[in-house]
């Protein structure tokens, strides 16, 4: 059985950048289970975080996408909020709405590019970056602005845009590397294994 994943996402980058991304992580994580991941539905983060009925209503229309063979992804930038806490919430509001459907909720911390900056040593001379020595030690996810940490390092100062640049880059990163120095990126792979596995148990 193809496992369908709908995803919940604030960015028109991550529209085009996840399904890139989600892809890798299965055929890493779950190479044994079908996947199929439908477009994403791109939803501003106040609608998902401070309208309930908004947040209720755009689950209904991506559980109506995954059918009940699927599951469904929430995934959101932390900005400045508590990635735990926010999570938790969202969560809760999303068991209320969807009691009889497997729904997941990422917060990148803070950002997505976060993941970059955590796997930025296997992104040296992509999409004109140029990543030092400590570029590649860098705490990934410290930075409040990592969509300006990535352009600061653009060798042809061309900025960092994320409608082009974030599939690129999701393409392209070091999966275990991510992993290996990003809670947030690990939250995501064992939701991802977690879920996937519901309707694809291993043998």
């Amino acid at each position: 059985m193809t496992v369908k994943v709908s995803a919940i996402v604030e960015g028109d980058g991550e529209v085009h950048a996840l399904p890139i991304l989600l892809r890798r992580i299965a055929q890493w994580l779950t190479p044994e289970c079908p996947v199929q991941i439908l477009m994403p539905i791109r939803v501003p983060r106040m609608s998902l975080v401070n309208r309930p009925q908004e947040f209720s209503r755009h689950l209904q229309l991506a559980a109506s996408k995954c059918g009940e063979s699927g599951w469904i992804l929430v995934l959101l930038d932390a900005d400045d909020d508590c990635p735990k806490a926010l999570g938790e919430q969202l969560r809760e509001r999303a068991q209320q709405a969807m009691p009889h459907r497997q729904v997941a909720v990422v917060l990148a911390n803070r950002e997505y590019e976060a993941w970059f900056i955590a796997a930025a040593a296997s992104l040296e001379g992509h999409r004109s970056l140029r990543i030092s020595r400590d570029d590649a030690e860098a705490e990934a996810e410290q930075p409040r602005n990592a969509k300006g940490w990535l352009a600061l390092r653009k060798a042809d100062r061309s900025g960092y845009h994320p409608v082009t640049d974030q599939p690129a880059l999701s393409a392209r990163m070091d999966l275990q590397m991510a992993f290996d120095r990003s809670r947030s990126f690990r939250k995501l792979c064992s939701d991802w294994i977690a879920k996937t596995r519901l309707f694809c148990p291993a043998d």
